[in-house]
């Protein structure tokens, strides 16, 4: 088969490896004329329009009940914990199981890639994590890894308990990712979840800064398995559909991973994650008690040296003036990040025949032409 797509099998789970370079055959809100803000997105409207960044993708089918997955970022080509990256997280609601957080908060760097799977499977995904930084070469001494990994629950289509992601599913993830475009909806980590009571699922989005601005790139990825009142470009699709949250039990949470190549430091980079937050509330997210709400930012633009002589990072930052530019962008692309996910998303049957209907497209998209929000 192609190298980009292969199927595999391992202890009877049927399972598929999907790199960037498998698009969606489904048509995105943009090519329906839906236009999320007023900021143009880079050329594939992708987190992978951040140079350097690569995605790969593990989903896992099997039979009638196991609808999980893995879905891993890569910011850049070095060797992540030797050359670790400037970054944040921004909690909206801690009911979530986030491997990894207090080094990062406390340090303001990642040292591993950032792997998102259900919420059972994040030790499995986090040894897994462990054997990919301890076999890259130049970590042949290292005694200590940060593993970064986030989760949302897919135990209403996916038999959760089962815990059926592997340390190989990870591993293939990390191995098989690629730059180009991500595939969205049903894939990786995304492949059971449930948003706004519709499928949900992995979407992406980016936003290119104007050279007046800086030229940066702004790319989020987004596992939505939240509640709420669903909206698009401000028309209140869950209302008009009937479907919303206290009318329905619409619960769950939303992983939000934002890189770019503007050189901020990690207290630049908080400020940044907090506005991805404000992205999912323009959606209609409503960060409720069961919620895990989890933004993780990144600046690709420089590294830091885990071993180094010198005593002092030397690194050009940009200052509080000039970063407003690249929060407008983070919301952006957050909230589209997350609509893609639905449109992309198709209707699923998984564990004890729950089903999870998609999104009916066909009625979202007449009450945005009557809203005159498609152009």
């Amino acid at each position: 088969m192609a190298s980009f797509f292969r199927l595999m099998l391992l202890s009877g789970i049927g399972y598929l490896v999907s790199t960037g370079l498998l698009a969606q055959p489904v048509k995105r809100p943009r090519a329906y004329g839906i236009h999320l803000g007023v900021l143009p997105p880079g050329p594939l409207n992708a987190i992978t329009d951040v140079p350097g960044v690569r995605v790969g993708q593990v989903t896992i089918q099997e039979g009638k009940a196991i609808r999980t997955g893995v879905t891993a970022i890569i910011p850049h080509a070095k060797n992540q914990f030797q050359q670790k990256s400037p970054a944040a997280i921004y909690i909206g609601n801690g009911f979530g199981k986030l491997m990894g957080y207090s080094q990062v908060e406390e340090l303001g760097t990642l040292e591993t890639p950032i792997v998102l799977t259900n919420t059972l499977s994040v030790p499995t995904v986090a040894d897994a994590l462990i054997d990919y930084t301890l076999r890259q070469p130049g970590n042949e001494q290292v005694r200590s890894v940060n593993a970064l990994v986030g989760e949302t629950n897919d135990g209403f289509l996916n038999d959760i308990r089962g815990r059926h992601v592997t340390k190989q599913h990870v591993l293939d993830a990390l191995e098989q990712a690629q730059s180009g475009p991500v595939r969205e909806g049903n894939v990786g980590a995304g492949t059971g979840t449930v948003c706004f009571g519709f499928k949900g699922g992995i979407g992406t989005s980016s936003r290119k800064l104007p050279a007046s601005l800086g030229g940066y790139t702004v790319g989020v990825l987004v596992q939505t398995n939240f509640g709420g009142v669903l909206q698009i470009a401000g028309v209140p699709i869950g209302e008009k559909l009937g479907q919303y949250a206290y009318r329905d039990k619409l619960d769950g949470s939303c992983m939000m991973v934002v890189l770019t190549d503007a050189p901020l430091d990690a207290r630049n980079l908080k400020r940044l994650a907090k506005r991805a937050f404000m992205g999912l509330a323009k959606t209609g997210g409503i960060a409720s008690n069961g919620s895990g709400d989890y933004v993780v930012a990144v600046s690709t633009a420089y590294q830091l040296p885990h071993e180094t002589r010198s005593s002092f990072d030397e690194n050009k930052v940009l200052r509080n003036d000039d970063v407003s530019s690249l929060f407008m962008a983070a919301i952006e692309a957050t909230e589209e990040a997350i609509v893609n996910s639905l449109f992309a998303a198709d209707t699923m049957t998984g564990d004890q025949g729950h089903t999870v209907e998609k999104l009916p497209v066909d009625k979202v998209l007449n009450w945005l032409k009557q809203a005159g929000q498609i152009r």
